[in-house]
């Protein structure tokens, strides 16, 4: 799914506007367990009885404090149990977990076509929900071929219902052309709607729409009010959004020391055109002193976050440190750090042990699996042949049992180490500017 963001590309010297692709957002919460053994809740211990007697609302939410490791220690395996028993009842928030599980590997193997699968399931009992991750599949082209049209028609299923993602997503449709043809007026109709149910990326897509004068008369305070409206309800790029215009003199007079709180606070949530911009502001010095060292960090930091301008920018910006003369490249690529560098890693270091810890979680589902394939081959028979499979099933199947247990071992390793960043003093939101 993609949505408008900026970043100047150092390489060729000017400022350009780009669509950046942006991830479908979960429907539930994926945050991993940051304590071995937490107190269990009394909600849970409630969920247990009618769950164990065939309840599909209990399981799903027996099934969610496993998920999510709160009120209990995080278990993928349990969570995967209780969704299966609560999913095997047709019921469809539990189908639709599934299917976001196994879209994103979170303690199970990746399997796009099981996802769409499950997803179909939720949405063809009209699971909002359901409807919305279809779309999203067959908008990317994951799990089935790509076809627009089919996905705008199970985003405006989804919209019908009043959700507000696939109302955003539909004006975005409209916005492109994606299915449809190309109508600003439907995208600025379908925006309002998902922004009226405080959907924050509708929010900044009609600042957007107002800065660019897209099916309007262009109008910078009106772009500036939505995104300071998207950035107030947690829209990172929406933060970046108002750097830029700060950083540009884009309706307001140009502030690079505002233009850089900005980038820092959108940084500081992982958005890697803002650390670009950041990057940028160091190399040439906007409202700071020039520090290559700085300017490299940042630009570094964005390329890894799959940035393509950061890595363009990183890769130029070596080129002109090594034209300078022998050691000005050596002396920026060092370990330089502050308060607002120290955010972003931060956020990007919890963000890079969750999906390891999800992946290790998913990759011992799958060892399981193996073994419990080898081990039950003829599951149900008695004769002599089938008895005869299964011992001989059970030798190797122990190699996948002791794989299973090294990876959940060091997904347990991974959460402690979770755990210490995320217990550590909080960094304050006004970080100061360097």
């Amino acid at each position: 799914m993609s949505f408008r963001a900026r970043a100047p590309i150092a390489a060729f010297f000017i400022f350009t506007l780009f669509s950046t692709a942006r991830p479908q957002e979960p429907i539930q919460m994926a945050t991993q367990a940051t304590t071995a053994a937490p107190p269990q809740d009394k909600d849970f211990y409630s969920l247990r009885e009618p769950a164990a007697a065939g309840d599909a609302q209990a399981q799903l939410a027996l099934a969610n404090y496993y998920y999510r490791g709160v009120g209990v220690a995080q278990d993928y395996v349990q969570a995967l149990f209780w969704y299966s028993k609560s999913a095997s009842q047709g019921f469809a928030p539990a189908q639709n977990q599934l299917g976001y599980m196994y879209q994103h590997k979170f303690g199970v193997p990746r399997d796009y076509k099981r996802a769409v699968a499950y997803y179909r399931s939720a949405a063809n009992q009209g699971y909002a929900l359901g409807q919305y991750n279809v779309g999203g599949m067959f908008e990317d082209g994951v799990g089935v071929k790509r076809d627009y049209k089919q996905a705008f028609d199970w985003y405006r299923r989804a919209a019908d219902q009043n959700l507000p993602q696939a109302e955003k997503q539909v004006g975005y449709f409209y916005q492109c052309g994606y299915g449809v043809k190309q109508d600003y007026a439907q995208a600025h109709a379908w925006y309002l709607r998902a922004a009226g149910h405080g959907n924050s990326d509708a929010e900044n897509q009609l600042g957007f729409l107002a800065e660019e004068g897209w099916g309007q008369r262009q109008d910078y305070g009106e772009a500036l009010s939505w995104f300071y409206k998207a950035a107030e309800h947690g829209s990172n790029d929406a933060e970046e959004n108002i750097g830029y215009m700060f950083e540009n003199g884009l309706g307001v007079q140009t502030d690079y020391a505002k233009a850089m709180s900005w980038f820092v606070e959108a940084a500081a949530h992982g958005n890697s055109n803002a650390e670009n911009q950041l990057g940028w502001m160091y190399q040439f010095g906007q409202g700071v002193k020039p520090d290559d060292a700085r300017a490299v960090t940042w630009y570094r930091m964005s390329a890894d976050l799959g940035n393509r301008r950061g890595a363009i920018n990183l890769d130029a910006f070596k080129n002109v440190l090594e034209i300078r003369g022998p050691g000005n490249w050596e002396a920026a690529n060092t370990t330089v750090t502050d308060a607002a560098i120290a955010r972003a890693q931060r956020w990007a270091t919890i963000q890079d042990l969750q999906r390891r810890i999800a992946g290790l979680e998913g990759d011992a589902q799958d060892q399981d699996d193996h073994a419990n394939q080898l081990e039950h081959t003829g599951k149900g028979k008695n004769d002599a042949m089938t008895k005869l499979f299964n011992a001989a099933g059970s030798v190797p199947a122990v190699k996948y049992h002791v794989e299973a247990t090294k990876y959940r071992s060091e997904a347990a390793r991974l959460r402690d180490q979770l755990a210490q960043i995320e217990n550590q003093d909080k960094f304050s939101a006004g970080v100061p500017i360097p």
